[in-house]
């Protein structure tokens, strides 16, 4: 994952795509699906603009954490960008 943070930071900055430098925020999350699910995302993403106008991405991401039961410290969850 670090090198992917790496090298997508490098390419950004390197084609200008943001004003500014860009740079990811420390750490990273990961979730899985199995294949049947793929429609499933696909929906999500494509309604991914409506769907966040009710949550945010940082609300929705806190509660897969906790519907998943996986531990985490709230200094270490993503910032809004401001």
């Amino acid at each position: 994952m670090k090198m992917v943070k790496e090298d997508s930071s490098k390419w950004i900055n390197t084609k200008g795509l943001v004003k500014g430098k860009f740079s990811w925020q420390s750490g990273y999350g990961a979730f899985s699906y199995s294949k049947d699910q793929i429609p499933r995302v696909m929906r999500y993403i494509q309604n991914q603009e409506k769907h966040h106008s009710k949550k945010s991405l940082i609300e929705e991401y806190v509660e897969l954490l906790k519907i998943h039961q996986v531990e985490y410290d709230s200094r270490y969850i993503f910032k809004s960008i401001e």
